[in-house]
């Protein structure tokens, strides 16, 4: 698979006699970034370029003010392998950060007869009202966007009798006039906004394969960190099931940013030294503590910037305003809590839109299960902590737990 990436460079050839598949990436936020607007536009074009290397397909990649024009080679014969290769460039697309929406379309002639022709072959088998929006991006084209979108509405209506319906049409046919060509679809599909992956640097997630983790580690893709995962399993006290679960989520948030690395860290027996050192009702946070450290100890490895939890607020005792505050001082890395104010049905919600709640539903034993207080302290004192820490040389257990992390590459399904 090869790609080519133009941004301010020579404009594409002209259109043939007939139309060619392709899709428009309608940007958001980045068209904001004023003078470093051009850093994100080319991560953006590289991000694109990863996440369809593994379909063969051959994509060439176009930037215009506010668009970003992705054709597919070959695809000018309007075949049905052609239409295939943009329906899956298209998919994979609406998964794309940094992308506010995403548009099937078809590329003709800068010619007013040749988008007339193709909004009529794309009406044809709709049913129901359509409205016409019409832009000229080029305003030396000789047809304005008033009488160009009335000439295309007329002769559609006149092919097929549908009735126009300007305020809530059952279709609508958009066509757009460019510098060297007109695009014209009437499919569009809302992406996932944000920034580009990569643009915030990167973080390490801490992965438990419940509901939260994903959804907080999704959060911040969005926001453009670059997120590795690091899963910690009760092993050997428990079974592998947890690591499946961590495997399949990693592989599921891998659609959204490609490459994605999942760590870890058989958990079990630091639990059962931290139980034996007297850890009593402080036990779920002194554990999380440790995990805090591990996970600081194997960000430094992989020059990660941040750690990503998936706290909320009041959600479960351990999570209260001054158990938070005890978890804060383990480490000096920044820890970012993106559903810190959800409430649980919130986070749920997205976590069915983002397709990982099926997957954190998969019964197993979290090893934050294992050795659990009956009564779970909620003011943990951050004194208290660290004499438990002293006790087992919590940084150096940290760092060798960091060291023994077995490292996975789940990738795309």
């Amino acid at each position: 698979m090869t790609a080519q990436s133009v941004a301010g460079a020579a404009e594409p050839e002209a259109v043939g006699p007939r139309y060619e598949p392709c899709v428009l990436l309608k940007l958001g936020e980045i068209v904001l970034k004023g003078r470093n607007r051009q850093q994100f536009e080319r991560l953006l074009h590289d991000n694109i370029r990863r996440s369809v290397r593994d379909t063969g397909v051959e994509l060439r990649v176009w930037q215009r003010e506010g668009v970003i024009v992705l054709r597919v080679a070959g695809a000018d014969d309007a075949s049905l392998a052609a239409e295939t290769a943009v329906g899956v460039v298209a998919e994979r697309m609406t998964r794309m950060m940094g992308v506010a929406r995403v548009c099937r379309a078809v590329r003709v002639a800068k010619d007013p007869e040749a988008a007339t022709a193709a909004a009529v072959d794309l009406m044809a088998g709709c049913s129901g009202s359509f409205a016409v929006r019409a832009r000229r991006r080029d305003k030396r084209f000789p047809v304005t966007s008033a009488e160009l979108a009335i000439r295309i509405g007329s002769r559609i209506q006149q092919e097929y009798g549908y009735p126009v319906n300007l305020r809530a049409p059952d279709t609508t046919v958009f066509v757009e006039v460019d510098q060297r060509e007109v695009f014209v679809f009437t499919q569009g599909w809302p992406g996932q906004g944000g920034l580009p992956v990569g643009m915030s640097g990167r973080a390490l997630a801490l992965m438990s394969g419940g509901i939260d983790s994903p959804v907080a580690a999704y959060r911040m893709m969005r926001r453009g960190l670059r997120c590795s995962f690091l899963h910690f399993s009760g092993m050997p006290l428990t079974g592998p099931e947890s690591v499946y679960k961590a495997y399949g989520l990693t592989r599921q948030l891998d659609r959204f940013q490609q490459d994605s690395r999942l760590f870890v860290v058989a958990f079990g027996m630091a639990q059962k030294q931290l139980a034996s050192s007297g850890a009593g009702r402080l036990q779920i946070v002194a554990q999380r503590r440790l995990m805090l450290k591990t996970g600081a100890a194997l960000a430094r490895r992989l020059r990660a910037g941040a750690l990503v939890t998936g706290d909320s607020l009041g959600q479960v005792s351990s999570q209260t305003l001054t158990n938070i505050t005890a978890l804060d001082d383990a480490v000096s890395l920044p820890i970012l809590r993106p559903l810190i104010g959800l409430d649980k049905a919130e986070i749920i919600a997205e976590a069915r839109r983002i397709e990982t709640l099926a997957i954190s539903e998969l019964p197993d034993q979290d090893c934050c299960s294992l050795l659990t207080p009956r009564q779970v302290e909620t003011r943990a004192r951050i004194e208290d902590l660290r004499r438990i820490e002293a006790r087992l040389d919590a940084e150096d257990l940290a760092e060798e737990l960091a060291a023994a992390a077995q490292e996975h590459t789940p990738g795309r399904a």
